[in-house]
């Protein structure tokens, strides 16, 4: 998922910890990775008006890359909205003078079950004169209730088990909402999102000067801000921190293209990169504080190392956060409010990439095969065809099934192979400095020479190198530091992230067989690029960069669509 903190989840999951070592790498990423491909690609949607396949005109011979952007997003779409769903279900839970995961005594409940956890208890022989060895090994009400009762987690991926109907019904509502979202295009949602984009900063502001009076919290902002320099040396560090880089940016997935071309041809999509970028990690800084001032509360409370509190990916937001508003006064109210935060975020995070696949596949079609409602049927199959592949996940198993998408098929693995080869196609058959000057024909100036070095250099290095870094010191997958996958689970990991990374080579080698003429000819008429009618217009206009045509503007609301994507 699209992670609320550029620590909190990595740090949690591989043990680096202390966020001021973590930042190096995440803001030198950022600045020679993130930065300049999130540029890139607004710049390539808005400088060639089309979706994620069809903007690879500007270089056909390496279309292959908008389709693996499609099988990138649709794995994304298929698995992100079960955290909605998740979420949803604990929404409607927090409708109740007494949340559910707050206490013991429930069916889902096991005899393990103890509801405080204060290591001063076990050394006072107060709770039922368990030792301190006997409480470690009690379990929360509120793990029980993710786990047993959200969950119902079975022994693995190879036992299924049965459907959790209650889920699915959440399922289906978040499907139904996230429809209706998308159905009549940026335009209606660009409306929707001035409020889901700053509802959210109201919660996390409330949420942090709760969890700053918490006991515990300043240990936990110490270890947040604490630096451990031995961390550096580490090479998962920086690969967590190019991964996070290029998913919480949405890099890879053909969303930002698609919505950078329903901006105005000559908007300021320079500027905009650049702010929207800064506000993205900024936020993730600022979550930070708020995360950490929690879990540091439930480390002291529990007697335990911050790193053992919560574990990383979806427990951080159900097992976490849960544990936090059962302690704050009138726990129901801001347990609603969390949740209703956490479904605001998800939904625009889910209908921005399932714009991204829509307006990539539209634009497939050929104009003549245009009909009425199109569209609204186009996104009706999505959802339809997605929610099935879904109830593989609200089963007993589903969980392990949700971990196989989240860890292979959207993975920092095919992102960073998709960028790859996106600056490369670029800055190197297209032409960094051409695709300069096209710029500068939409926004009047050309960009900082900074953004052509790292496209031509310094980007496909970096992604290269964690890339090739994620392949050596690759780990199979592991659920809960406990479940080992079975080796064919293992290979459906791989066949979903293949069938994105394969994209490219085939579509490339199946292109220059079929054409016609000697490999050098063929590579010069597949690089050419097939120019719209907006193109030739400006073109004709002026071809110094100074006559900039206006092709059907549109409100600001598109703008702050590309904001959703990134949040």
């Amino acid at each position: 998922m699209h992670t609320p903190c550029p620590s909190a989840q990595t740090q949690l999951s591989n043990g680096s910890g202390h966020t001021c070592v973590f930042l190096i790498p995440y803001v030198l990423i950022a600045l020679v990775g993130g930065i300049p491909i999130f540029f890139l690609e607004i710049s390539l949607g808005q400088f060639m008006k089309a979706g994620s396949i069809n903007v690879w005109n500007i270089c056909p011979l390496f279309k292959g890359l908008g389709y693996a952007s499609m099988v990138i997003v649709f794995y994304c779409n298929t698995y992100y909205i079960m955290v909605l769903a998740w979420g949803f279900y604990y929404l409607v839970k927090s409708f109740t003078t007494t949340l559910p995961w707050a206490t013991c005594g429930h069916a889902w409940n096991t005899r393990d079950c103890v509801e405080i956890f204060r290591h001063e208890d076990c050394a006072n022989a107060s709770l039922a004169n368990l030792t301190c060895d006997q409480l470690a090994d009690r379990r929360s009400p509120v793990i029980e209730f993710w786990e047993n009762k959200v969950l119902r987690l079975s022994a693995g991926l190879e036992v299924p088990g049965a459907l959790n109907w209650e889920v699915t019904l959440c399922l289906l509502a978040c499907w139904v909402l996230v429809y209706f979202c998308v159905w009549k295009g940026v335009k209606s949602t660009g409306k929707i999102v001035y409020f889901t984009a700053t509802f959210p900063y109201v919660v996390l502001v409330v949420l942090l000067v709760r969890g700053v009076l918490l006991p515990g919290a300043l240990d936990g902002i110490i270890y947040y801000l604490k630096p451990d320099w031995s961390k550096l040396a580490s090479p998962q560090v920086w690969i967590d921190a190019g991964t996070q880089i290029f998913f919480s940016y949405a890099i890879g997935l053909g969303a930002l293209t698609a919505l950078g071309s329903y901006n105005r041809f000559n908007n300021n999509c320079y500027k905009d990169a650049i702010i929207l970028a800064l506000i993205n990690s900024g936020t993730s800084f600022f979550a930070g504080f708020v995360v950490f001032s929690i879990l540091g509360f439930m480390a002291t409370e529990q007697g335990v190392h911050i790193s053992k509190v919560a574990e990383s990916g979806p427990g951080l937001a159900f097992i976490a956060y849960p544990r936090a508003v059962t302690l704050m006064p009138v726990a129901p109210l801001w347990a609603a409010l969390f949740f209703f935060m956490l479904l605001l975020l998800g939904l625009d995070s889910q209908f921005v990439g399932v714009e991204g696949f829509i307006t990539g596949l539209l634009d497939l079609l050929p104009a003549s095969y245009y009909f009425r409602f199109q569209r609204e049927i186009a996104v009706a199959l999505c959802c339809v065809f997605c929610f099935v592949i879904d109830l593989s996940m609200v089963t007993d198993g589903g969980m392990y099934v949700f971990q196989l998408f989240d860890y292979y098929s959207a993975s920092g693995t095919t992102l960073l192979w998709q960028a790859f080869w996106e600056c490369v196609v670029v800055a190197w058959v297209y032409g960094a400095d051409r695709f300069m000057d096209d710029i500068a024909c939409m926004i009047g100036y050309r960009p900082c020479p900074w953004m052509k070095w790292c496209w031509s250099f310094f980007t496909p290095l970096v992604c290269m190198g964690i890339f090739i870094f994620n392949v050596v010191y690759y780990e199979p997958l592991v659920y809960n530091n406990t479940y080992v996958y079975p080796w064919w689970g293992e290979a459906m990991g791989w066949a979903f992230a293949l069938s994105s990374m394969l994209c490219v080579p085939l579509y490339l080698l199946g292109c220059l067989l079929r054409a016609k003429g000697t490999m050098a000819e063929r590579w010069q008429h597949l690089t050419q690029p097939v120019w719209g009618l907006h193109h030739l217009e400006y073109r004709a206009q002026d071809t110094d960069a100074r006559g900039l045509t206006t092709l059907s503007p549109v409100s600001e609301s598109s703008k702050v669509v590309v904001v959703e994507s990134v949040m």
